[in-house]
């Protein structure tokens, strides 16, 4: 594990009560100020001459990466240095790949499907990472995905697996995983990629699911099945995000169900999980609305509220920054629930609009929807 703010700190010269103590030679102000930059790598252990070169070299061995980095096709594969999310964040994002074979008559169109797959996920577009050709005697070029042959994946230095058994294949991840991490066992330390079989779509989902969170650095799957693919890559962006970062999305006024200047007008933050809720209730509703997003930093409605990133000024200047009173001609404007409190002082704020009370949950958008035109 690596080392903390407080564990470095014990080897400098404050803590050991030496000269030099918060010299600033460094750049940092004091000598805890210093390890706990060291401790985010966010400097080097040179900047401090009168460390130990016993504890520099524990240090420089705790950041060596416990598990091997492989290339293929540019696509970086491994290199992850902890077992879960929260303790630092994963490098190296899993890689899906799909299987075709060139012996049949249609590999080509396959290809193509391959390469025109991909979905929208939190303003990030997800596709398929790699092919994978089979029984090819020819080579394929100009494919906007990266291709290898079964041979060049047999030969990458990848610890391979070919699925069989669910128990024995999650042992193998957990237990190289585990190796590679606390113990820096090179043994173990080559990145893994299960090769899966063919078999009922929704077992397959399920195994692969479990394989992304525990451990496999690359999943290989026998065809293309766009539902399937599709869950495992939400299911992937969320593991590979950095837990220290909230899930944005931009600021805008979106589009549902192709509105006109007199449709519906919602407004919310910019956290991702709210915006995806509200964003999933309009699209099912059968009336045309826009969806105001306000620049909150990534917090939710009520946490953007108590933090004063979400108040009658910030929505203000996000209506003029968007242009909403030429854009529309509706001059209501319904705010989450949660925002009851500071609905007279946004009527108050921005007299051009009349802000109206909505629903505390998404879930009760459609309802609220109904009973809109008596409001």
């Amino acid at each position: 594990m690596a080392f903390t703010g407080l564990q470095i700190f014990k080897y400098t010269p404050a803590a050991q009560k030496k000269e030099h103590t918060n010299c600033k030679e460094c750049g940092c102000p004091t000598c805890m100020a210093f390890s706990l930059k060291l401790a985010k790598q966010q400097i080097k252990t040179d900047k401090c001459p009168y460390l130990t070169k016993e504890f520099v070299d524990k240090y420089n061995e705790e950041l060596r990466p416990a598990q091997k980095t492989i290339t293929i096709s540019d696509l970086k594969i491994g290199g992850e240095n902890v077992l879960y999310r929260h303790e630092k964040t994963f490098i190296n994002k899993t890689i899906l790949g799909v299987i075709v074979d060139c012996s049949e008559k249609n590999f080509m169109q396959k290809i193509n499907d391959i390469c025109n797959f991909g979905i929208n996920i939190i303003n990030e577009q997800q596709k398929i990472d790699l092919i994978i050709l089979t029984n090819c005697t020819e080579k394929i070029d100009n494919l906007p995905i990266k291709t290898i042959t079964e041979e060049d994946l047999n030969n990458s230095g990848l610890n391979i697996i070919h699925e069989h058994d669910f128990q024995t294949t999650k042992d193998i991840l957990i237990t190289n995983r585990q190796k590679a991490i606390l113990e820096k066992d090179e043994n173990y330390s080559a990145p893994t990629c299960v090769i899966m079989r063919d078999e009922n779509i929704d077992i397959q989902c399920a195994k692969a699911s479990y394989y992304l969170c525990k451990y496999a650095n690359m999943i290989v799957f026998p065809s293309l099945d766009k539902e399937m693919l599709s869950t495992l890559m939400l299911l992937r962006q969320n593991l590979y995000t950095d837990p220290q970062k909230t899930l944005q999305v931009d600021s805008g006024l979106y589009e549902f169900n192709n509105p006109d200047e007199n449709s519906i007008v919602f407004l919310t933050t910019n956290f991702a999980l709210t915006y995806f809720a509200v964003a999933n209730e309009l699209s099912s509703i059968d009336k045309s609305s826009y969806l105001i997003i306000v620049p909150a930093q990534g917090m939710s409605v009520l946490t953007a509220w108590s933090a004063q990133t979400l108040t009658p000024e910030t929505i203000t200047k996000t209506l003029e920054d968007l242009n909403i009173k030429n854009k529309v001609k509706t001059r209501k404007i319904i705010i989450p629930g949660l925002l009851s409190d500071i609905r007279e002082e946004l009527n108050q704020a921005c007299p051009d609009f009349e802000f109206v009370e909505g629903t505390r949950e998404a879930s009760d958008i459609p309802e609220f929807v109904k009973q809109l035109d008596t409001i």
